[in-house]
């Protein structure tokens, strides 16, 4: 079986993992103070915050942006459902708009028709390591005074203009699950160049104690800490932190091998009429999280998904949250290019280790299921 993500795991995570188990500090402590600074470093900005995972992420980047009940947030509906889900945990509204049909990114022209007084902050989503077209939202963002909460879950290393994503959005939010470019098994990021918001996530992610527990700890007085507001226990571990140092040594390579792969999936799949291969705009780097084909053919998503898998290919797909009964409360406007790709795309394998046979067996599979 070819499964849609493989583990790059090795010998170094697991001696990183058992060193901070040796130290008899567990929770959020240096190991994950130095994981902040690499990913901060590499994305350019001036602040990471690590996190569980990028829901909370978002979720706290939210809250640091000001968005709360009675407010809107612009989103697309062709994402995970996590997306518009942080925006429900805020207590604000999700207002859906539809995605460009090259890219599948949110529709920037869509998110300045939708802009009511009510909106607070845009939240796009760099889908499938693509990334959204930032500097286009963010003229438009300025313009009506609005924030920019980027949902980057699986877009870390990914650039617009030589820039990576990290700094372009007011806040930027990374996942580094099992699936993601880099992982820590769950865990996120969340990386800003505003002071003020990343104190703020740091408090919020341990209950909003006025003092760290690292910091009570180091003590060599009684600190009595405060609540001055209602937190949450977002926290990464420093074992988590520790597999993601390890991992952030890497890097560069994982993302260059990913790329590898997606430019060789665009070779084997050209000649193919039934099949569309990603779009990249110019100026964009995409770093194929997975790799998204639309599908030209008579068969359903779904037969051809499961034709795959009895071929020993295992297949994913992306879908439309406007149309998942967890959102049946939510008006949502026609968007008929989030629903018609929500049913012809499809997710291939694609990870470091994929092999080139591997790949070819993919590409073979998915003609016989057209």
């Amino acid at each position: 079986m070819i499964p849609i993500a493989r583990l790059s795991l090795g010998e170094a995570e697991a001696a990183a993992a058992a060193d901070v188990v040796r130290s008899g500090w567990l929770m959020n402590g240096p190991r994950t103070a130095e994981f902040e600074a690499l990913v901060a470093d590499y994305v350019g900005a001036r602040h990471a915050v690590a996190v569980s995972s990028c829901t909370t992420g978002l979720h706290l980047a939210l809250i640091a942006a000001g968005v709360g009940p009675g407010d809107e947030v612009i989103c697309p509906s062709f994402s995970f459902i996590a997306t518009a889900n942080a925006i429900r945990y805020v207590g604000a509204t999700p207002v859906f708009v539809d995605i460009d049909e090259r890219t599948y990114n949110i529709d920037v022209e869509q998110v300045e028709a939708a802009i009511t007084g009510r909106t607070m902050a845009v939240l796009p989503v760099s889908q499938i390591g693509l990334p959204a077209d930032i500097p286009a939202l963010r003229e438009i963002a300025t313009r009506h005074g609005l924030l920019i909460v980027e949902d980057a879950a699986p877009s870390l290393g990914a650039a617009i203009h030589g820039t990576r994503l990290g700094t372009l959005s007011d806040l930027t939010c990374f996942s580094f699950d099992a699936r993601k470019i880099l992982t820590t098994g769950e865990g996120g990021m969340v990386t800003t160049d505003n002071g003020e918001a990343a104190h703020r996530i740091r408090l919020l992610r341990a209950h909003a104690a006025s003092v760290s527990t690292a910091d009570r700890d180091r003590s060599n007085k009684v600190v009595l800490e405060s609540y001055p507001e209602l937190g949450f226990n977002h926290k990464l571990t420093d074992i988590q932190a520790a597999i993601g140092v390890v991992q952030m040594g890497r890097v560069h390579e994982v993302v260059a091998e990913r790329q590898r792969l997606g430019r060789r999936y665009d070779e084997l799949l050209a000649a193919d009429d039934r099949v569309v291969t990603p779009y990249v705009p110019p100026g964009f780097e995409h770093v194929y999280q997975s790799y998204l084909v639309r599908l030209r053919t008579e068969h359903t998503q779904e037969e051809v998904m499961t034709s795959m898998l009895d071929l020993g290919v295992a297949t994913r797909r992306i879908f439309a949250i406007h149309d998942q009964p967890a959102y049946a409360d939510v008006v949502s406007p026609p968007l008929p290019r989030t629903e018609e790709a929500a049913a012809t795309t499809l997710l291939l394998p694609l990870f470091v280790g994929l092999t080139d046979d591997e790949q070819d067996e993919v590409v073979t599979a998915l003609a016989k299921c057209l």
